[in-house]
């Protein structure tokens, strides 16, 4: 009989989501809840300036998904209320 051996440890890639949501800036409070169609709908407190909205968005979506900030990216409309938002789980 042979010895085994066992190779390196398998290291699954996240899996990668991609949300549609549509961002209020400038509310009273920051969340994130999902819309009967399946997009998502985002009220943040930052304003839409210097992109401190689109960073609030970031971190608020890395939070309710429990993944750091550096698995959330802006795909498109960084500069508009619509957003398609890539998320590593």
């Amino acid at each position: 009989m042979r010895d085994y051996t066992p190779g390196p440890p398998v290291r699954l890639s996240p899996m990668p989501v991609l949300l549609t949501v549509k961002v209020k800036p400038g509310g009273h409070a920051s969340m994130l809840e999902q819309q009967p169609d399946g997009s998502w709908r985002a009220t943040l407190k930052s304003p839409p300036v210097d992109g401190k909205a689109n960073a609030e968005l970031v971190a608020l979506v890395a939070r309710h998904f429990g993944c750091p900030r550096s698995a959330v990216t802006i795909k498109a409309g960084a500069g508009s209320r619509s957003k398609r938002v890539r998320v590593e789980i």
